[in-house]
């Protein structure tokens, strides 16, 4: 079962990732934002924009199939890896600046990650009286 978990939230992450990517792209090509008839059009012709929806839909399919085996409060700490990977791909690929706070916020995130972890195994181990 711990192999379908990790397995599952790096599937998670990656679906995630690459949805809020395509949705930054999407977003960067559309520019200017002028809510009207030409933006719309704009937004749509980009298939940058149905990678994000398509990558919504899956991460959705995922997180529930999770939810259905996985404990809630390790899940959703999980679940907020694709933070993480995020600004990693947003360094790479979008030339985005890495400073101190996106660096301390990643540490805290992976921090808490493998504190939930490890006290939802504490939490079913088994009695040694």
């Amino acid at each position: 079962m711990r192999r379908f978990y990790i397995l599952g939230f790096l599937a998670l992450m990656c679906v995630d990732t690459l949805a809020q990517l395509c949705f930054k792209q999407a977003s960067m090509q559309a520019l200017p934002l002028d809510l009207d008839p030409d933006w719309l059009l704009r937004l749509f012709a980009r298939p940058w924009i149905y990678g994000a929806v398509a990558g919504y839909a899956g991460a959705f399919a995922i997180w529930m199939t999770l939810l259905r085996y996985a404990p809630v409060g390790p899940s959703f700490a999980a679940s907020h890896l694709e933070i993480v990977s995020v600004t990693l791909c947003s360094v790479w690929l979008f030339q985005e600046p890495l400073n101190f706070p996106k660096i301390a916020g990643g540490v805290l995130i992976l921090l808490g990650v493998l504190c939930l972890a490890k006290s939802e195994e504490a939490g079913h181990a088994p009695d040694s009286a």
